[in-house]
């Protein structure tokens, strides 16, 4: 399933997250590397991805800082994916996603998989307001202020690619 969405005009924040991880492969191999998954034979395998596809999102999601390669073995040269900060930051989204696809996907046939907190309960993610600790609706939003500051989408990601290109 190809994207060919051209954000680069949007002034967007979110926009701006679809064009690192608006890809569905991309999400899925996330969602795989917070279960643990580290080494690109373990996702082809599991995924049944093409290799091509994968490594172009892997490669993708190291140059934008979502994750970083670790040698692993020397003879031959292998590396592995580890999820940095950025990366990190995503948990709230894919738990937000799976939420919405229990919910509105399976529903009554009941969520695939149920995760549990660490004190025992199921999880049930929610968004909450840092200064009063409400649980946020929709509703609750009351407008947003535009930072006319804030350049184009394409200029934002043309950096952001190279610095995370000089990093490596």
């Amino acid at each position: 399933m190809g994207r060919t969405a051209d954000y680069s005009k949007e002034i967007c924040s979110v926009a701006g997250a679809l064009s690192v991880v608006g890809d569905p492969w991309t999400l899925i191999i996330l969602r795989d590397a917070f279960a643990g998954v580290r080494r690109f034979d373990e996702w082809q395998s599991r995924l049944g991805v093409a290799r091509n596809v994968l490594a172009a999102r892997l490669k993708s999601l190291v140059a934008f800082g979502v994750m970083e390669t670790r040698l692993y073995s020397e003879r031959p040269p292998r590396h592995e994916y580890i999820l940095t900060r950025k990366g990190q930051d995503l948990l709230p989204v894919l738990l937000t996603l799976k939420a919405w696809g229990d919910r509105y996907v399976y529903g009554a046939c009941g969520a695939p998989a149920v995760l549990k907190h660490s004190c025992g309960a199921d999880l049930e993610p929610r968004l909450v307001c840092d200064a009063c600790g409400e649980t946020l609706h929709g509703r609750d939003i009351k407008g947003a202020e535009r930072n006319d500051a804030a350049p184009p989408l394409g200029e934002v990601l043309a950096g952001e690619a190279l610095a995370g290109e000089a990093a490596e």
